[in-house]
């Protein structure tokens, strides 16, 4: 195991990590990172082996693509081919989407991907530190989880060509302009394939795990950013000056302090704002076509596991996982969205709980500055799809009964 990790670890050294804004944001993005790397699709990296390696990545899953789409618009004539061949062709679709998204975007990701560099961003105490160690190691989970979910799903996909009583099928429904079923180049399409239709699923994840990268990243500045505010006094006073707190906070160098220290927080919270808002902007359409996509995808690959039951087991149980993947991808999307809501507004209860009732709101500017903060968490940014549906778990359930609504009637259709 440690010498696939020294292996894993020094074929996917890219230019995202070197060029990295610091340890923050290699804790929530090396693996990220390295994924992308190998899946081809980094573009820091300029170098001539890794650009044709690239290329030839780019074009292939491209070409896959196009002949799943050309399937689906000539070939598909019965129902259960059309959602057999949608399962695989509108994911692909809506990833390409979302990836030239992000690349229009990247100058506003990498500044996202920074953030925590920030001078007021501050995580000098025991239980901050932990609070940062506790969003990136849950970050990690989720990315394993991700990961696990997808190569489960794609282990199903491979052995249901093998099983089934087709001859020369492959995992995909795609049509090519030759001819490959014949016993001498069918072995070699299906291996080509094989690797192929892995890398442009890997496509498909790599968006997923860096927009949930980005997610936590932004949950974890609004956390720690909580507990600055709730321990400001205790900042300002230090370990030493704790016995004699009463006097020290009525004194002009404490209040000094205090006020400097206010201004930073305030700093920063308007900077998390503002790197929320960005955030918003470039996530508001590729989401709600996400949104719409996956519906469309836990309709279709619900119908198709309810035709398998029975009759084709591999069948069923590829179809169960590949909607396991799509329900979780967009749960996990929901619910960091959702709470990155209740902690934004969490900062106007940790203002709050700042111990501003000792007399300090007395000082000139203090009291202004505490009910600007308050003023802004009561009304946080919620990332929406479109500006039409909010990213909540309300949003989850009602898109999942939608899709269940949608069900019932393709199955009635049946």
């Amino acid at each position: 195991m440690g010498l696939f990790h020294r292996l894993w670890t020094k074929s996917t050294q890219c230019k995202a990590l070197e060029q990295s804004s610091g340890k923050y944001e290699i804790l929530f993005f090396e693996s990220v990172y390295r994924v992308t790397y190998f899946s081809g699709w980094a573009y820091l990296d300029n170098s001539i082996i890794y650009r044709m390696y690239s290329g030839i990545l780019t074009l292939s899953v491209g070409f896959l693509i196009f002949c799943e789409a050309w399937q689906l618009f000539s070939a598909s004539t019965s129902l259960d081919s059309v959602v057999e061949n949608v399962n695989a062709t509108l994911i692909h679709f809506i990833a390409l989407y979302r990836y030239k998204n992000m690349k229009e975007n990247k100058v506003i990701y990498r500044k996202l991907a920074s953030a925590m560099e920030s001078p007021y961003f501050d995580t000098s105490t025991p239980r901050r530190k932990e609070l940062v160690r506790f969003w990136s190691q849950r970050n990690e989970r989720f990315l394993k989880l991700l990961l696990c979910l997808g190569a489960c799903t794609l282990t199903a996909w491979h052995i249901y060509p093998l099983v089934d009583d087709i001859d020369y099928n492959l995992m995909v429904s795609a049509r090519f302009p030759f001819k490959y079923q014949t016993p001498i180049r069918f072995p070699i399409v299906y291996v080509v394939v094989l690797i192929v239709f892995n890398y442009t699923s890997l496509f498909v994840m790599v968006n997923d795990l860096m927009m949930q990268a980005h997610l936590m990243h932004l949950l974890c500045q609004y956390t720690v950013l909580g507990d600055c505010f709730e321990s400001i006094i205790d900042d300002c006073l230090g370990e030493k000056n704790k016995n004699d707190e009463k006097h020290i906070i009525m004194t002009s160098n404490f209040k000094e302090k205090y006020l400097m220290r206010l201004n930073e927080l305030v700093e920063q919270h308007k900077f998390i704002l503002d790197n929320t808002a960005e955030l918003k902007q470039s996530l508001s359409v590729p989401m709600l076509g996400q949104l719409a996509a996956s519906t469309m995808l836990i309709c279709c690959v619900s119908y198709q596991a309810t035709r398998a039951a029975g009759p084709n087991n591999v069948k069923f149980f590829m179809s169960l996982l590949y909607l396991m993947y799509n329900l979780f991808e967009l749960f996990i999307f929901c619910k960091w969205c959702d709470e990155i809501k209740l902690q934004s507004e969490n900062i106007g209860n940790s203002v709050y709980c700042s111990g501003w009732e000792r007399g300090l709101t007395a000082t000139p500017g203090v009291g202004a500055r505490l009910l600007l903060v308050a003023t802004r968490a009561r009304r946080p940014l919620v990332l929406t799809a479109g500006g039409l549906f909010d990213l909540s778990l309300a949003s989850y359930t009602t898109m999942v009964k939608t899709s269940y609504s949608a069900l019932t009637v393709l199955l009635r259709l049946r």
